[in-house]
């Protein structure tokens, strides 16, 4: 018996590989059947031994993966060799050399990327999925077929996860709806990011699935003859205008009907856009949006379009390289129809993205919105030093999100994500002039820089070289390019202050006749309960640590047995070494706040990862125990993260010696000529003040003023106070708690 069935899977298996030669998108030539028919063989060898958890031969999953490639994506013998041997190296004694000496050296780059996404260390300290993630992610740099071989490999073991342990299923599908799916998107591999969304479903909420499938089922008639209601209607009229096209339904994926029922809090019947129709015209691209716009005014001659709901993405096409006009109609009952009109070129792009991309290229010189895209993304990944769990996150927001059009004052179209700001914009432009931006005017009015931009919007941007990003700036921007920008220069900025910091604490110590030397910087880190020597400099550097401070210091030096005890205590010799050299800022967190507002509310530690101040947070709302607080790489994080983004809140911790707070000083004094001069220049001169606004008046010869400003402590506002004193005709500065 087993010999027969031993005889059945081998000719199922030779079935599988012709299917996948016949099913290939590109053509293949002899070379490229013997390439595959080269990785085929390597495959079947390595993975001889081996099964997969429902009992079938591991090799129908490479073949699997390889089918997914050759016709959905649609990739080259290439392609479908590394699809072919991507678990070769993990399974079996292969090494990356010996493919590279079987087959070619882009063979073995391809199957080295897909390999060394698997191989990540387990640390404690990371997580985990987060890691993979960024892994995958870089190699997107490389060459991005590791990437669409990567979804195919995901969505076949999605489609074959049936003899998995349930929790190992509700782990793949909560991945697979945190990153694959918005990955596919945003490569523009709609087909695969509808069935990864799909089974992600199926896993994670499989009853709402079933109940969704089993109302799609008991609909399905009534819907196909709406549908070809409205098909047989506009049939007649393209027919008449010798529009060559074909017609067919395209229903509406389960998850986003999910999605549409959770965002409008809605039942299935009242979801009325489950379906669409979709119009595919043949034309030469010389004459497709011409064809486009003529197939509009036909669907509009018969039903009224609802105008807010068009969607003209042929004269703007999506940066995921997506083109198509969106028309949304009153059909028959009064039930809203979207029709989509795409040329041919159009949809096999909509279908295969990258792959038809490339063959529709004229003549490899236009960027495609995916080369463009890319470019990006490398800017993104050489700052991939950060916190994996961020560093996913910031990268990820982009991967989703519903794009805007926005002009430049020259009238140049740029794409930014939904949500952008003016400040975003900026940085879209060049990193130079987003970290210059005084101001932003859009369509002629001058506008705060976090002020979110709509589609039609015009934006100016006023740029100044005094200008520096603060740290409010995190807040003002949503795109991972200018987080990262902004967050490089705060860096340099800090170490800037350090050195300044540095110079000054090393004179105050001489006035206390102490050296600075490698022991008093460990003493003072240890004294002031600080983490780095750089955290120490900054401090000085802002004001935070002031003369008395620094005297008790002197004061408990000097009793040199207690000293002797302390740093027994307090630190090995080994740590200090290491803490002095390390170049990142580690504040001194005491403070847990919530959202972008930095709110402070009652929270409960989660005793999953149990985590402690200072640990990268988010908070996550319960439904009867308020705001959990779980660390970023807890090992619920991903699935938290995945299915309840809605509850998930933005949490961290902050040393509240470095907040920053608003004063209010009122001045007063003789109104003598250059004095308001003086008195900006003294302000501005402080660099760690920031000026909120200032009214200043005269009346027969007595000068008033009223001045807000944002400082990090009450150190600095004293040094402030000080120094406008100082100047000529000042009488007095007071401090009024009042606006």
């Amino acid at each position: 018996m087993a010999e027969i069935d031993l005889e059945q899977e081998n000719k199922a298996i030779a079935h599988e590989y012709k299917e996948l030669l016949r099913i290939s998108y590109q053509t293949l030539s002899t070379e490229d059947k013997k390439l595959i028919r080269k990785a085929f063989d390597v495959a079947v060898e390595a993975h001889k031994d081996q099964r997969r958890k429902s009992g079938e031969a591991y090799i129908f999953h490479p073949i699997g993966v390889a089918k997914i490639v050759a016709s959905e994506i649609g990739l080259g013998a290439t392609g479908i060799a590394a699809a072919l041997m991507h678990d070769v190296v993990e399974d079996s004694d292969i090494t990356i050399e010996d493919i590279e000496r079987m087959f070619n050296p882009k063979v073995a780059q391809l199957v080295a990327g897909l390999t060394k996404i698997s191989q990540v260390k387990k640390d404690m300290n990371i997580s985990m999925q987060a890691e993979n993630f960024r892994k995958m992610l870089l190699t997107l740099n490389d060459d991005v077929r590791v990437i669409l071989i990567k979804l195919a490999d995901r969505l076949h073991n999605m489609q074959t996860m049936d003899s998995m342990p349930d929790y190992k299923q509700t782990k793949i599908a909560s991945e697979t709806l945190y990153i694959y799916a918005p990955l596919a998107h945003r490569l523009g591999l709609y087909n695969i990011k509808t069935k990864l969304e799909d089974l992600g479903l199926k896993y994670t909420e499989p009853a709402v699935y079933n109940d969704i499938v089993s109302k799609i089922k008991e609909t399905k008639e009534e819907q196909d003859a709406y549908i070809s209601s409205i098909s047989e209607v506009l049939k007649k009229s393209l027919n008449d205008e010798k529009v060559e096209y074909h017609i067919k339904g395209r229903p509406k994926s389960i998850y986003s009907i999910r999605r549409k029922m959770l965002a409008q809090s809605v039942t299935f019947d009242e979801v009325y856009d489950k379906f669409a129709l979709r119009i595919v015209y043949k034309s030469s691209l010389h004459d497709e949006k011409f064809i486009a716009w003529k197939i509009y005014s036909i669907v509009t001659d018969h039903y009224r379009p609802s105008p807010s709901r068009l969607r003209d993405w042929i004269s703007s096409p999506k940066s995921t390289g997506y083109e198509a006009l969106h028309i949304t109609v009153m059909g028959p009952k009064g039930r809203w129809v979207e029709i989509q009109v795409r040329s041919e070129r159009m949809d096999e792009i909509a279908e295969k993205g990258y792959a038809a991309h490339y063959k529709y290229k004229q003549g490899g010189t236009e960027e495609s919105g995916l080369d463009v895209w890319l470019n990006l993304l490398k800017e993104a990944l050489e700052n991939s030093e950060r916190n994996a769990v961020d560093f996913v996150e910031d990268f990820k927001m982009n991967l989703y999100s519903k794009e805007i059009y926005v002009f430049t004052p020259k009238g140049e179209i740029k794409s930014l994500p939904k949500g952008a700001t003016s400040l975003d914009f900026s940085f879209s432009i060049h990193s130079e002039i987003g970290i210059k931006t005084r101001g932003t005017r859009v369509n002629g009015k001058l506008v705060p820089l976090n002020y979110v931009l709509k589609s039609g919007d015009q934006v100016e941007v006023i740029t100044s070289p005094n200008q520096k990003p603060t740290v409010n700036w995190l807040d003002y921007v949503t795109t991972s390019r200018a987080k990262n920008k902004i967050r490089n220069v705060l860096n340099e900025d800090t170490k800037k202050i350090a050195e300044e910091g540095k110079e000054l604490l090393t004179r105050k110590l001489k006035h206390l006749k102490i050296t600075l030397s490698e022991e008093v910087i460990n003493e003072l880190v240890n004294f002031f309960r600080l983490k780095t020597s750089l955290d120490l400099f900054y401090r000085f550097g802002i004001g935070a640590i002031d003369n008395q401070q620094l005297k008790d210091f002197a004061a408990q030096k000097s009793n040199t047995l207690i000293n002797f005890f302390k740093n027994k205590i307090r630190r090995s010799p080994n740590t200090a070494d290491e803490d002095i050299h390390r170049p990142v800022i580690n504040t001194n967190f005491d403070m847990l706040v919530f959202g972008t507002e930095y709110d402070k509310l009652d929270y409960k530690f989660s005793t999953c990862c149990n985590p402690i101040p200072g640990d990268e947070v988010f908070g996550f709302i319960t439904i009867n125990e308020g705001i959990k607080v779980h660390k970023k790489d807890c090992p619920n994080a991903i699935a938290l993260q995945s299915n309840y983004a809605y509850r998930i809140m933005p949490a961290k911790w902050i040393d509240s010696s470095q907040q920053e707070f608003k004063a209010i000083l009122n001045i007063t004094g003789m109104d003598t000529l250059g004095l308001t001069n003086e008195l900006t220049k003294v302000i501005s001169n402080d660099m760690n003040v920031n000026i909120q606004s200032i009214s200043l008046s005269g009346e027969a010869g007595i000068f008033n003023g009223k001045l807000a400003v944002i400082v990090q402590n009450n150190t600095i506002l004293k040094r402030l106070i000080e120094n406008i004193k100082k100047i000529d005709g000042i009488d007095k500065v007071t401090r009024v708690y009042k606006n």
